[in-house]
């Protein structure tokens, strides 16, 4: 029978389903591999054929790992709480989650019907409450956490309390809110329940604070940084403005040095090391107080600004200083005349995303306050602006500008017209325009003058501290982490308020379980959609948390959930956590990095302080799938001379010689860029009676790589593709497009010699007439070869993750053993074995009709013999006055002597020969035998 893909593709799938051949145990004598899928959010759009590209990738290595006798957990499930749902509520008024589980239905089956070896029994999805519950569970452990610096881990809040009975806040080093109180033992004991909740507020991981957030009012939540592109949401393309609200934060900085130094222990990508090195921003430097001076009228609820700088011999060169645009003392500091500048410039701010003011180097902008601060060292007066570059959240919020060390600050001051303060050698000798009549320190006074570098930075650490001025200081970019979200559709944090004061529910309460409500909006007052719940309230007196948590939440800790994923008393249980440990390859986009892979990093880290879990890094090995590109195709729409758009149509070769104008066309209805014009018609009924010139009776369409997307009728459904071709082709092919973390255009065109290879292979095991027909002979030397030369490049190929490499090689493999006319069951089973992680549908098939009754997942990797790839004989071209005439094969062994006596008494030589002796005989050992007559 010939390869009928639909039929046995569905068999195995069935069969797969029914004996869940793909179910871990969680123990087991094999040694364990974890292969973990960043798991996907469903949307209504289901999956288009960039999707799967990493999946099937993680399939190959997982299915190759189980033959090499691993016990390998594969798992999969659905980031399923997000904002699209949400808006398709408000839309439509439907409950999200009757459109999540809708898109998760299709979700399912284009992932089965592609084959996956997923372990389904352990499939989780983030919106349902038992899974939710453990995001809670978490989030209470971090409220009832906090971070010691003298251990340099997380502890529970009771330690802190213990410390505070002792010996009050004196020898408490924590990672905490820098407005903290000082007080003695007796002063703790004194204070009010409600006094010491507000200030160990002040310490928890996770905490209620104001906060500088991403406000997008059409859509009624806060925004992350990368929901925002140039000031507009990314979803609907609504403003979104800057905004103090008060929302919970995650102290991920108290992780920030560990966080860095731990990267230096996984085998991640270089670029994403980079960018999360970069996001944790550590900079060794100092911080630095600048006096405000004094203004009468004004009354400023500080008397300094304080700054960090990685470079404090700069100081001696400060022209100005900057301050957030939401830097608290703006208000304070404005002069009346400055007022309205301020606040025009404050407004305009609020458009930009923080994204956009950190990347934002073209424009040069700012305000000034009309007030100064005094430089410590110099005495000089220095004016106070404000600026968008400088961010609240990083640092004090202020920075010194220093024109003659710093381009960015150069540009400002010569835009402003504001003086520049030459530093002649920024390690040494510098020269301050002061009345040195005046106190303080100065580089020409010998004091540092001279000194390297490193000395001279050090003294100037120590004036600033013995001055009380500043001090040395480590910082680090990265800010704590906003949580709350005013939406519907999100886990409810498990939170209520009693006199303003927020409480944790009791544990026995989870989940607290998402309430019903009238519809998916902000209330009239501007409370989030959860204020419209009726009777939703902690002990029919208490006014829950009504924001729910990020997206980020539920995938922070997901891969401990599959590794014991119905256990009903605990998110794992510690068997488990011990057997499978970490995820041993995690496969996922770079879009990520600074993201979902740092908050799970940090809250792997947390949870490993506290001791539920035991490795401090939550994945060993990461690898970033490239993107599939659309393969977008296009018509020529003819425009007249006055700029109106004809109904006329020119294929592509014909379009230079008019005025044309691009339009996208559904690549599903273009077939080697020739395009159907009747379908054409059906898309696009406005061309209905359109005029196409054609070129030799065709429409040809114009071609370019894009990205993958509905609007620009692009995307190719993997459905399609495997009605037409089948699973295994799809699979092969993707990996087929090239290496891995690569993007690469998608091209169907090419799928069908992936096609012609799969039916070509299953023709080896088959006669002319469809037969099955493979023997228990002996195999050749030259079949031993062809087999063992593909078990070591597959096995190095995949080790290496070059899957590219091996599809072709496959394709190699099978054209040498159908020249050789190779049915020898030995040579067959074990190259159906090799092939099985490519290709799991036609192998599971070929693996049964070989006779085999186990699943072909439970075979053993065949071993690699060297000995089969070393040459012991040579096909020896023979020619006759030189044109080749055949070949025999001959050990390498025979001298030439042995060699022209072989090949002179060989039948066919002496058909040539014709009775003739040859003048010549010339033997080249190891490459040609000619005779010459």
């Amino acid at each position: 029978m010939d390869y009928q893909f639909k039929e046995i593709e569905q068999k195995w799938q069935q069969f797969w389903a029914e004996n869940q051949t793909f179910k871990a145990e969680n123990n087991s004598a094999k040694p364990k591999f974890y292969v973990l899928d960043m798991f996907p959010y469903p949307s209504g759009a289901g999956l288009h054929v960039g999707h799967p590209l990493g999946y099937i990738a993680s399939d190959i290595f997982s299915r190759y790992k189980r033959i090499k006798g691993f016990n390998v957990l594969h798992p999969m499930g659905y980031d399923s709480f997000g904002l699209p749902a949400e808006q398709y509520a408000i839309q439509t008024g439907q409950h999200p989650a009757l459109t999540t589980e809708v898109n998760i239905n299709t979700y399912r089956r284009q992932l089965d019907q592609i084959g996956f070896s997923f372990d389904w029994s352990r499939e989780l999805r983030t919106s349902e409450a038992d899974y939710y519950k453990w995001t809670q569970w978490i989030f209470m452990q971090l409220f009832n956490s906090w971070y010691n610096l003298d251990t340099d881990k997380a502890e529970d809040i009771s330690t802190l309390i213990e410390k505070f009975n002792i010996s009050g806040s004196a020898d408490v080093r924590a990672v905490c809110d820098e407005e903290v109180k000082s007080f003695m033992p007796g002063d703790w004991a004194t204070m009010t329940a409600e006094e010491k909740q507000e200030e160990l507020l002040k310490y928890r991981l996770t905490y209620l604070r104001e906060s500088t957030v991403n406000w997008c009012a059409a859509l009624g939540t806060v925004l992350a940084n990368d929901e925002v592109k140039e000031g507009y949401s990314e979803r609907g393309g609504h403003p979104v403005e800057q905004k103090k609200m008060m929302q919970w934060s995650m102290r991920i900085s108290a992780y920030a040095e560990r966080l860095l130094q731990g990267l230096n222990t996984i085998d991640w990508p270089e670029p994403v090391k980079e960018m999360q090195r970069n996001w944790i921003g550590k900079s060794v430097g100092a911080s630095v107080r600048f006096n405000i001076e004094a203004r009468e009228g004004a009354e400023v609820p500080a008397d300094y600004i304080e700054v960090f700088t990685t470079r404090v011999d700069t100081i001696f060169g400060v022209s100005y200083l900057v301050l957030a645009p939401e830097h608290e003392l703006v208000p304070f500091v404005t002069t009346p005349a400055q007022h309205d500048a301020v606040k025009n410039y404050i407004a305009q701010t609020k458009k930009k995303s923080e994204l956009d003011r950190m990347a934002d180097t073209k424009t040069v902008s700012g305000a000034f306050t009309g007030s100064y601060v005094i430089n410590p060292v110099s005495a000089e007066r220095v004016q106070l602006w404000i600026a968008d570059y400088v961010l609240a959240g990083y640092g004090t919020g202020a920075v010194m500008g220093v024109p003659s060390g710093d381009q960015r600050d150069w540009l400002f001051a010569k835009h402003f017209n504001l003086p520049v303060v030459q530093i002649l050698d920024g390690q040494k000798d510098i020269e301050v325009q002061a009345d040195p009549t005046k106190e303080g320190l100065y580089i020409n006074s010998g004091f540092i003058n001279g000194m390297a570098y490193a000395e001279a930075v050090k003294t100037l650490n120590s004036w600033l501290e013995e001055k009380k001025v500043g001090k040395a200081k480590v910082n680090y970019r990265m800010r704590d982490a906003i949580f709350g979200r005013q939406r519907y559709w999100g886990e409810p944090i498990p939170v209520y308020f009693k006199e303003g004061i927020p409480y944790l529910i009791k544990a026995e309460e989870l989940p607290l379980l998402l309430p019903e409500i009238d519809k998916y909006l902000p209330t009239e007052t501007g409370e989030p959609p959860l204020g419209r719940a009726e009777n939703w309230s902690y002990e029919d007196q208490y006014i829950y948390e009504l924001s729910t948590m990020p997206g980020w939440a539920g995938s922070s800790w997901y891969w401990y959930r599959y590794m014991d994923a119905q256990n009903k008393t605990e998110f794992a249980s510690k068997e488990a956590i011990a057997y499978w440990k970490d995820v041993d390859l995690y496969i996922g986009g770079s879009e990520h990095a600074t993201g979902h892979l740092l908050y799970s990093r940090f809250w792997n880290k947390f949870l490993k302080d506290l001791g539920y879990v035991n490795e401090e890094e939550p994945f060993k090995k990461l690898i970033n799938q490239g993107m599939i590109q659309g393969r977008s195709n296009f018509v020529y729409r003819v425009i007249e001379a006055n700029g109106r758009a004809t109904n006329t149509l020119v294929s592509h070769g014909l379009k230079d010689q008019y005025k044309t104008s691009a339009l996208h066309v559904d690549v599903n209805i273009v077939d080697n860029e020739i395009l159907n014009i009747e379908k054409f018609k059906l898309f696009r009924p406005e061309f209905t009676g359109a005029a196409f010139i054609l070129e030799n009776g065709k429409y040809i369409c114009g071609v370019e790589v894009e990205k993958m997307s509905k609007s620009k009728f692009n995307v190719v459904n993997p459905d399609v593709l495997i009605s037409s071709y089948g699973a295994d082709t799809l699979r092969m092919y993707e990996m087929f497009l090239g290496p891995l973390e690569q993007s690469k255009p998608w091209n169907t065109n090419g799928i069908e010699g992936v096609f012609k290879f799969l039916r070509k292979f299953w023709r080896l095991f088959h006669n002319d007439a469809w037969e099955f027909n493979v023997n228990d002979e002996e195999p050749t030397k030259a079949e031993l070869k062809a087999l063992h030369k593909i078990i070591k490049k597959v096995q190095e190929d995949i080790e290496r993750f070059s899957f590219n490499t091996s599809v072709s090689s496959f394709m190699i493999a099978v054209n040498e053993l159908t020249d050789l006319k190779c049915n020898k069951r030995s040579i067959l089973q074990d190259l159906v074995i090799v092939l099985s992680p490519y290709a799991p549908h036609i192998t599971e098939e070929l693996w049964s009709l070989l006779g085999n009754k186990e699943s072909l997942s439970f075979a053993v990797y065949p071993v690699f013999n060297p000995a089969y790839m070393v040459e012991d004989e040579f096909s020896y071209p023979v020619s006759v006055n030189g044109k080749t005439r055949l070949n025999i094969n001959l050990s390498l062994a025979l001298d030439a002597a042995a060699i022209e006596e072989i090949v002179l008494a060989d039948e066919q030589v002496q058909k040539y020969l014709d009775g003739k002796t040859p003048k010549k005989v010339i033997v080249v050992k190891g490459r040609i035998v000619n005779l010459v007559v």
